[in-house]
């Protein structure tokens, strides 16, 4: 090899390369070490603050509020309650039908064959009528003399008629009902209760005090202050019924019926049968402003 192959050492100190970076200044004895810098936190810094008081403590009612509000349901305690509603709902239909027929279930034996027997006696009284009316048809069919037969009937008719009207008096075999009110707690409508009764077990013609009920008659005004018609009634009530006695007296008296309904507001109920009772009270006949007979 010649000496101008020989490679050509690089230029320089002489020495190994330094590494690049901030040079430790020397001391006398040596490198200096610079001091430790304490690390500042990123972001703003805060002012120290002094710990908040402790919140005063919650009265007992206020942790129950905070208990129950706002509400925590979860799905099954929302089907649960659901379920309640709809197990309650049903219960109080159960009870409502129960006692609307607990008074006839409760009822002794004897009060549900007297109860029958009006049934019956109320069935036989429409066969009745029925047959009567099939009796004057064929009458007039038959007769010979159709048109005085007409006229019997049509005369009978017509105070039938005038007794339901309350146009004309009417006398036959009946009850008395009186009702005592002195503590003023029996209302209209407890006295309408009885009237329907009685007509239902066949009553044909019916007085308290001094009015004659008829198809129109109505009540009003309050408890120990009755209006029959527009009219005030002193007590007693006094009820002139004629009818059959055996019919009109047990429809009063059913279980749940008048005289228990009566009995509850404190008033006193006495019920007699006559075989004569007297209804005299009239009314005044009106002729009609619009109606007239089909038959003009």
């Amino acid at each position: 090899m010649s000496k101008d192959d020989t490679p050509e050492e690089p230029k320089g100190s002489g020495g190994p390369e330094k590494p690049e970076g901030r040079e430790k200044p020397e001391g006398p004895k040596g490198p200096r070490e610079e001091p430790e810098r304490p690390e500042v936190p990123e972001g703003p810094v805060e002012a120290a603050r002094e710990p908040a008081p402790p919140p005063p403590p919650l009265t007992g009612r206020q942790r129950l509020l905070h208990a129950l509000w706002p509400p925590r349901f979860t799905r099954a305690q929302l089907t649960m309650a659901v379920l309640l509603c709809v197990l309650g709902l049903a219960l109080a239909i159960q009870v409502r039908s129960h006692s609307e027929s607990s008074v006839l279930r409760g009822a002794r034996q004897e009060d549900l064959v007297r109860i029958l027997d009006e049934l019956d006696n109320r069935t036989k009284r429409l066969e009745d009528e029925k047959r009567r009316l099939e009796n004057q048809r064929t009458e007039l069919e038959s007769s010979s003399n159709q048109a005085a037969e007409a006229r019997k009937q049509t005369a009978q008719k017509e105070q039938q008629l005038g007794v339901l009207a309350g146009t004309v008096a009417a006398q036959g075999p009946g009850i008395v009902l009186t009702v005592s009110d002195s503590k003023g707690t029996v209302e209209p409508d407890s006295l309408l209760d009885a009237i329907q009764e009685l007509r239902a077990a066949g009553a044909e013609a019916i007085q308290i005090n001094d009015v004659r009920v008829v198809a129109g008659t109505y009540f009003s005004g309050g408890a120990g202050k009755v209006e029959i018609d527009g009219r005030k009634i002193s007590q007693l009530y006094k009820f002139k019924v004629i009818g059959k006695p055996d019919d009109l007296r047990p429809a009063l008296n059913i279980p749940g019926g008048v005289v228990q309904t009566l009995q509850k507001e404190q008033a006193g109920v006495d019920i007699s049968r006559s075989e004569k009772i007297i209804v005299d009270a009239l009314r005044p006949a009106k002729r009609p402003d619009y109606a007239r007979s089909s038959s003009q």
